[in-house]
């Protein structure tokens, strides 16, 4: 019986350490793929964080919109005060009224 059964080989210290090495390899390979991993899902969350930034951004510009006071309104002029404005615009520029008449292409008569 003791003939018949084959003993184990031992191995050298040397065959044990690349062993070893070989299983430090594949665990490093492991490593650096869960680092790929990492890397690549913090990118995928430092993108949709810089969204969430502009967007934070948009709707803060659109609230400072609504709570600016807005500029009061530009009164409406009548015909007439349109009418008198340009007069006083046409007499400022050194025309006298009959050049203004003159220009309108209106006959002015005063008698006195």
């Amino acid at each position: 019986m003791a003939e018949n059964e084959v003993k184990r080989a031992r191995r050298t210290p040397q065959e044990r350490a690349e062993a070893i090495d070989v299983q430090i390899g594949k665990m490093e390979t492991l490593i650096s793929g869960y680092e790929a991993k990492a890397k690549a899902f913090k990118d995928e969350c430092d993108k949709k964080i810089d969204e969430a930034r502009g967007k934070i951004k948009q709707l803060e510009e659109k609230k400072a919109a609504i709570l600016a006071p807005k500029p009061p309104r530009k009164p409406r002029m009548t015909k007439k005060q349109k009418i008198e404005a340009i007069l006083k615009k046409a007499q400022k520029s050194g025309k006298s009224a009959e050049e203004i008449a003159e220009a309108l292409g209106i006959d002015i008569d005063i008698e006195e």
